[in-house]
């Protein structure tokens, strides 16, 4: 497997060269650049955190899917010692009715874990975008 890296690309970019020189009445290259600079690592810290969620997310597929695989060697070998004529078709559906709830369960689990990934993924994103708006009306209050 690849090492990852979840830190921001864009923290050593520096947005007062981009707009430093930029002359104009009103207009505050600073605080212009600064909230790029914020914007930058507000997308890097909802990837990392979705990063993150997904990672969490695959290894319990993978854990589920070694359990699955666990359970049917077990019934395998159960069926295989105490002969399949002898269990009859009310152990089998007693089987099958646990693993399907089994199987719903973690479709569940699983489910939950990508959605919580995505909630605070977009949160941080749309906190951001909150704080964009607000940094917009001081602006205009100011160059009244």
């Amino acid at each position: 497997m690849s090492k990852t890296t979840t830190e921001n690309p864009f923290a050593a970019f520096d947005f007062t060269k981009l707009f430093g020189n930029l002359q104009m009445p009103g207009f505050d290259p600073s605080a212009l650049a600064a909230a790029q600079q914020k914007n930058l690592d507000a997308v890097a810290a909802a990837n990392k955190r979705a990063l993150e969620g997904y990672q969490a997310l695959v290894k319990r597929q993978a854990e589920i899917f070694q359990e699955t695989m666990q359970e049917i060697a077990r019934i395998a070998q159960q069926n295989a010692t105490a002969g399949a004529a002898q269990g009859g078709l009310g152990k089998q559906s007693e089987l099958l009715q646990q693993s399907i709830e089994k199987a719903l369960a973690n479709i569940r689990e699983l489910t939950e874990i990508a959605s919580k990934t995505n909630t605070e993924a977009f949160e941080t994103i749309n906190r951001r975008l909150s704080e964009n708006l607000e940094e917009l009306k001081r602006s205009f209050a100011q160059a009244k």
